[in-house]
């Protein structure tokens, strides 16, 4: 089957009425994706989170009367006469399959390898991590990821315990736990992140290292290692949490924060750190330090 996009451009305030709108105009799909490239936070389960400049995506069939389906909306106070859109056809694609083809075994520092799970690995000798990330976030592509893995990679994680603060798909958990790390610690807000985390961790050979919590059920502890991939603003929001799962000496690692946010995110942990130099790449970067207070 051949299908039409439509994109219009919205805000938070209005982003949902023009789904719902799309949506009655016979959408078979409606989505909403970040138009000025804005972190934000991952909603938790049956919330829904926009950015201030979103926007608004439709898939309709492509046999669909598009000329039709736009005067209706045309009618609507939000959207107006002539308002702004764009149409695109888009080419039928099993992107599952596409996406599996398309992740391939990577190399983070110098012992450790990403590998799919439905493919050969490269190094048999090498510490491998055997992933499939199902629905969350996390397979080493993304440069938060990839600062991460490389950050871990140089440490000596042996009978160490490891705190992971949005743990995602569990990249970041295995890698530490195949690099040596006694236990590790998973915390999520999203259940499916959970669910994937444990299957990792499972094909891995390591679930009986590994725990999960959703925050409301996370342990007290105190850990060698913290790592949080999240965004700048819940690492912000979150300092106080995050600080108390280090102890004093222990090593903290932080991603998932724009170059321009380095400022703000070393504001907030200096404190309690001694800070090394930030890492970057592309837009991305990662702070890390040591525990001193």
């Amino acid at each position: 089957m051949s299908w039409i996009q439509l994109r219009i451009n919205s805000d938070s305030e209005h982003a949902e009425q023009i789904g719902n709108m799309l949506s009655a105009n016979g959408a078979q799909a409606v989505t909403f994706v970040d138009a000025k490239d804005t972190p934000m936070y991952e909603p938790k389960p049956g919330e829904t989170m926009l950015w201030p400049d979103t926007q608004v995506v439709g898939l309709f069939n492509a046999a669909d009367d598009m000329k039709a389906v736009i005067k209706r909306l045309e009618q609507s106070r939000i959207l107006g006469k002539g308002f702004k859109h764009k149409l695109d056809q888009l080419e039928d694609k099993d992107w599952e399959r596409e996406w599996m083809d398309n992740f391939h075994p990577m190399q983070f520092g110098k012992r450790l390898w990403i590998c799919p799970s439905w493919r050969d690995v490269p190094d048999p000798g090498a510490v491998n991590v055997m992933l499939d990330p199902g629905l969350a976030f996390g397979t080493g592509t993304h440069p938060t990821t990839a600062l991460c893995l490389r950050w871990l990679d140089a440490l000596d994680l042996e009978g160490k315990t490891v705190v992971d603060f949005g743990c995602g798909s569990g990249i970041l958990a295995l890698a530490a736990l195949k690099l040596g790390a006694k236990e590790v610690i998973g915390i999520d807000i999203d259940p499916q992140a959970l669910q994937a985390s444990m299957e990792n961790a499972r094909r891995n050979g390591v679930e009986d290292r590994l725990s999960v919590y959703l925050p409301e059920d996370q342990p007290n502890l105190e850990a060698d290692v913290v790592v949080a991939n999240i965004l700048c603003g819940p690492l912000i929001e979150l300092q106080s949490v995050i600080t108390g799962y280090c102890k004093n000496g222990g090593k903290l690692v932080l991603s998932g924060i724009l170059e321009e946010q380095i400022e703000k995110i070393e504001a907030a942990y200096q404190s309690h750190f001694t800070l090394e130099q930030s890492a970057v790449e592309g837009d991305w970067a990662r702070v890390s330090g040591t525990r001193t207070h």
